[in-house]
């Protein structure tokens, strides 16, 4: 059984007659997401098959077609439901859809009937209830108290099952863990040795408020809120031309570096251009945010029905939003009711009105019998510095001059154009120049008519200058005035009405602005709008919006959540391994201004995230994700992550932050290869642009940055909440390969020998490794790299030696891993 599923009750079967007995089971908690899961696809509200429900106490116990019981409460024995679960003839067998059910669920069914089968009348979902502050588990007689409310509740969970956590990291490897968890980025050597030269009882928490101060706090943090924001740079679909929205990007890392308070940073981002003007504070800054639900994907292909298309972007935004502030999947509500939880289509068409009058993205071009869509933002105009407007007017009178001179050679080159297309071998150009030729030259089409011709005139030498020069030029091309969409509404409201089945075709009755009944109450009336809804979502009352944020918050440090379906709070997501924790985080979050800052404060400086992560077999074998905490993290770093830690140990990484996004060294041909958009070329970004963090790099949705995809980075067309952590052997070789690590590898290699001139070998082997890692190498790590430079040395020089040591570090599994 996986310990994913009952890890409470592995645990305890581990344990055999040493652990009391435990605890009543708790419908809520235990049972009904159990029967969710396992039952309700066929006997759930939306499907009774047989007469038989699970989703209604006498309905259970009453049984269906077949006249027995399904449920008898205190008798086990007795109860269908228990019988059809261990039958072994496939006619009788349940759940027939799915794998038997683990023997611990089993277990946990036959507990609960033999209980009494107690299901409460007001049987809430546990996540639709608001969170109160628990009482802290007080320690046992004669144990010393945990370190923080959070250990104590972990440890209670951990004595319950007699499980003894692991020792505390060594200072080292916690110093490095929390820098990265902090700011992404490894501790430098002079960080790493004031740390171990302070030996006093607060110097971890210095070291905390230390990496929370940093600017590159809001650099690392923004990353995960991009990903949920759907961030990107570009439209999606086929024509997926780039577009401005990268003054957000700089907007989030900014509000995050500030501490912004996390109720006040969804009110402006859903709903900042509607805020009055006393409550907006700097008005550029509230449109700014707004632009969360502008970066949602824009079809613009010819031929899109422009409406469908503006309502699958409402689709996406209601989509988003539950997901994002209720960790709730609604999608299943925009065709039909939620088939497991409570929320109606009429609930989802509430929340689509909401969203249902920003304005249109695109509109057609003329003539409109073309059926191509431009895209028209809407955009805001961002005041622009006086010497970039300089720069820029310089760079378009230069780029002017040379268009004028490529216009006026053009024309008599074209002369001897078809004449050259009926002589030329194709074995004499290009393959993929020889492949249009091939084709009849009535069958080619534009793309294919284009590449043949701007081929030909690069023959001709002076017109291939011009275009050299052109090309070099463009590399130089200031930054555009700066501009960012924002969210704007319709000036006459839109009805909204319920789509049958999802489809803009079918609309059916008309449905005003509103949130879902299961929640907390809505005080808003007809002209309710995205404001209304925001200060709905972030009130105290409401239960979800709390505990879904901590939780992500939490798997970003232990790479699991306390619930670990982070997208799905309902009745069919995992229940919490730490209800009361989560609770308590909850609450304290809400107590405390809504500070992120005050929150990974107090979780980095606890006992529970300090652990070393070191495992043990027989811990490995009692719970081997973790999930009750009794060590500390292990985790991959992200793509990001992983390019920042080997370029920051290389001294390539550049501190410059914000501004337009930048292109950094990637596999030549990989945007020239798509079908489509604007501005295909990939040009590398020059001086220290090529160097910057990975927060900076232009996402293009269809050509993401392919290390970054290979290490599991998402493409963001839609909202993602958790990224997956794969291992491949494209990782490995990335890490070997990629132009972006060989460089890493040779500067680190000059950075070893030019840091440590004249010292002995094994000091500067020492010094590279305390750069990757922030620690010494054991006696056996410095051998064997001693002996790899003097192996490198004497086949070459030193130089390619320090390049191969480079290249084994960033290649080390700890270097690409938190622990």
């Amino acid at each position: 059984m996986s310990v994913l599923v009952r890890p409470a009750l592995l645990a305890l079967a581990c344990l055999g007659p040493m652990v009391a007995a435990p605890a009543k089971v708790d419908f809520v908690r235990e049972i009904r997401p159990l029967l969710a899961r396992h039952c309700y696809d066929c006997h759930g509200p939306e499907e009774a098959k047989g007469g038989l429900r699970f989703d209604q106490a006498v309905a259970a116990r009453r049984g269906g077609e077949s006249g027995l019981p399904a449920v008898v409460p205190g008798h086990p024995e007795r109860s269908e439901l228990l019988a059809r679960l261990r039958a072994t003839d496939p006619e009788d067998v349940m759940p027939r859809k799915s794998a038997p059910l683990p023997a611990a669920d089993q277990e946990l069914l036959r507990r609960w009937i033999a209980e009494g089968a107690d299901w409460p009348a007001d049987a809430r979902h546990w996540a639709y209830v608001p969170p109160v502050r628990p009482p802290v588990p007080a320690p046992r007689a004669g144990q010393a108290a945990p370190g923080s409310p959070i250990d104590a509740f972990v440890a209670a969970r951990l004595e319950a099952v007699g499980i003894i956590p692991a020792p505390a990291a060594d200072p080292a490897r916690w110093l490095r863990r929390v820098t990265l968890d902090l700011t992404g980025l490894p501790p430098t050597l002079a960080e790493s040795a004031a740390f171990e030269a302070d030996r006093s009882p607060a110097a971890r928490g210095r070291a905390v408020d230390r990496l929370l101060a940093s600017p590159r706090f809001g650099e690392r943090w923004a990353r995960p809120w991009l990903d949920l924001a759907r961030y990107a740079d570009s439209h999606g679909f086929q024509r997926d031309d780039l577009r401005d929205l990268w003054p957000y990007r700089d907007w989030v890392i900014a509000a995050l570096n500030a501490d912004l308070p996390f109720d006040r940073f969804s009110v402006l981002q859903l709903a900042g251009d509607l805020l009055p003007e006393s409550e907006r504070g700097f008005a550029v800054e509230a449109l700014v945010a707004t632009g969360f639900h502008r970066a949602a994907a824009t079809n613009v292909e010819a031929g899109t029905d422009q409406e469908e298309g503006r309502v699958n972007q409402v689709f996406d935004r209601v989509n988003t939003t539950a997901t994002v502030w209720l960790g709730t999947t609604l999608e299943c509500a925009q065709c039909h009711n939620h088939k497991y939880d409570p929320f109606s289509i009429k609930d989802y068409y509430r929340l689509f009105a909401f969203f249902n009058q920003a304005e249109r993205e695109t509109d057609f071009t003329t003539p409109k019998a073309m059926a191509a869509l431009r895209f028209t933002g809407p955009y805001l105009d961002l005041p622009p510095a006086e010497a970039e407007a300089a720069a820029r007017a310089g760079f378009t009178t230069r780029l002017a001059s040379l268009d004028e001179r490529i216009a006026a050679r053009r024309p008599a080159l074209l002369q001897g154009f078809a004449t050259w297309q009926e002589q030329v071998d194709p074995a004499t150009v290009p393959a993929a120049i020889a492949a249009v030729l091939r084709v009849e030259a009535a069958q080619r089409n534009a793309a294919q008519r284009a590449r043949l011709e701007a081929y030909f005139l690069g023959l001709d030498p002076e017109m291939a200058a011009l275009q050299a020069e052109r090309r070099a030029l463009e590399k130089q091309r200031p930054p555009s005035p700066a501009r960012t969409l924002v969210m704007r509404d319709v000036a006459t409201p839109r009805p909204t009405r319920v789509l049958r089945r999802g489809n803009f075709l079918d609309p059916g009755e008309e449905i005003g602005p509103g949130t879902p009944e299961v929640l907390h109450s809505f005080r808003g009336g007809a002209s309710a709008n995205r404001l209304d809804l925001a200060r709905w979502l972030v009130s105290r009352e409401n239960p979800l919006v709390a505990r879904v944020t901590v939780n992500r918050w939490w798997a970003e440090l232990f790479g699991r959540g306390l619930v670990a379906t982070l997208e799905d709070f309902g009745i069919k997501g995992e229940p919490p391994s730490h209800p009361e924790l989560l609770d308590w985080l909850a609450v304290e979050l809400m107590d405390h201004g809504w500070s992120l800052k005050h929150l990974l404060r107090g979780i980095t400086l606890s006992e529970t995230y300090g652990r070393a992560s070191r495992v043990e077999p027989a811990a490995r074998a009692r719970d081997d994700q973790n999930v009750l905490l009794a060590r500390g993290p292990r985790l991959r770093l992200d793509a990001e992550m992983i390019r920042d830690n080997a370029l920051a140990a290389a001294g390539l990484l550049s501190a410059r932050m914000g501004g337009p996004p930048v292109r950094p060294p990637q596999p030549a041909g990989l945007w020239e290869s798509k079908v489509g958009g604007d501005r295909v070329t990939y040009y590398v970004s020059d001086g220290e642009d090529a160097w910057r963090r990975g927060i900076y790099t232009v996402w293009k949705r269809t050509s993401p940055y392919p290390s970054f995809t290979v290490f599991d980075a998402p493409a963001r067309t839609a909202c993602a909440v958790q990224r997956s952590r794969s291992n491949t052997p494209l990782q490995a070789l990335v890490l070997l390969n990629d132009p972006v690590y060989v460089e890493a590898a040779r500067a680190l290699g000059r950075r070893m020998a030019a840091e440590t001139a004249g010292a002995p070998l094994a000091d500067r082997l020492r010094h590279g490794f305390r750069l990757c890692l922030a620690r010494s190498p054991g006696a056996t790590e410095l051998a064997a790299l001693e002996r790899l430079w003097r192996e490198q040395a004497a086949a070459g020089d030193e130089t390619s030696a320090w390049h191969a040591v480079g290249t084994v570090l960033l290649n080390l599994d700890e270097m690409i891993t938190k622990g």
